[in-house]
């Protein structure tokens, strides 16, 4: 039993509420432990919704209503376990391999620049794509596309293991609760992006806006990759 309980805050400050003797008050855990999933659910967001190659692959998959559903589910599965692998500590294990992340950073560049060539291709080819006309891809080939876009870029690990799992485990036995939040965050992310880009089907209809939108995602594409090509990702 316990006369204190001490909190560990996001900075990594020791917090002390006091207790009656014996154990802490239901209050104030559920203070604490929903403190924390709030931080991990803002956290979460924060690290997420950012412009990047699996956002611009999802999105495109969104508008032409094309696995939609399939894509969404390896997104947020894939963001819950690498959240949870960096809760249970197996970002120091990651960071204590730096040799790990630089093959990954090569190999994510080269996919990157692979599809915004690709990208490029299809903008000089424009075509309107409606959910009834369109050709549908495999379900075979966008679960690759999307494995491609979450695993190949080193940028995940850094977010989700190391740098959620460092600011999670501030929060000592309410860790999990940070976690929770913050796989929540990716899911809600996610299906909205995914879902919520049918409401804008109509747009689909002139062959100008794929011009603008594949031109746009060959973009971030070569962005991402130039930006993974010269971090430091050991920092």
């Amino acid at each position: 039993m316990l006369p204190w309980l001490i909190v560990l805050g996001p900075e990594g400050d020791e917090r002390t509420r006091s207790s009656n003797p014996g154990l802490p008050s239901l209050a104030g855990y559920g203070r604490i432990t929903m403190d924390a999933a709030l931080a991990g659910l803002l956290t979460g967001l924060s690290l997420i919704v950012a412009i990047g190659a699996q956002n611009a692959y999802v999105l495109r998959l969104g508008l032409a209503r094309q696995h939609v559903g399939l894509a969404v589910a390896i997104c947020a599965t894939s963001d819950v376990m690498l959240i949870s692998l960096g809760i249970s500590g197996v970002g120091r294990a990651i960071h204590s391999v730096p040799m790990l992340l630089s093959i990954l950073r090569w190999i994510g560049v080269t996919y990157l620049v692979g599809y915004a060539v690709r990208s490029f291709w299809k903008a000089s080819r424009p075509e309107v794509l409606l959910p009834s006309e369109s050709v549908q891809p495999s379900a075979r080939a966008v679960a690759i596309a999307t494995l491609g876009f979450t695993f190949l870029n080193p940028h995940v690990y850094i977010d989700t293991v190391l740098l959620l799992g460092a600011i999670g485990n501030q929060y000592g036995a309410s860790r999990w609760w940070f976690a929770l939040g913050a796989g929540a965050g990716s899911i809600l992310w996610f299906v909205g992006l995914g879902f919520g880009a049918r409401s804008s089907a109509g747009m689909m209809s002139r062959p100008s806006t794929w011009r603008i939108l594949d031109l746009g995602i060959g973009v971030v594409m070569l962005l991402v990759a130039v930006s993974i090509s010269t971090a430091h990702l050991g920092r």
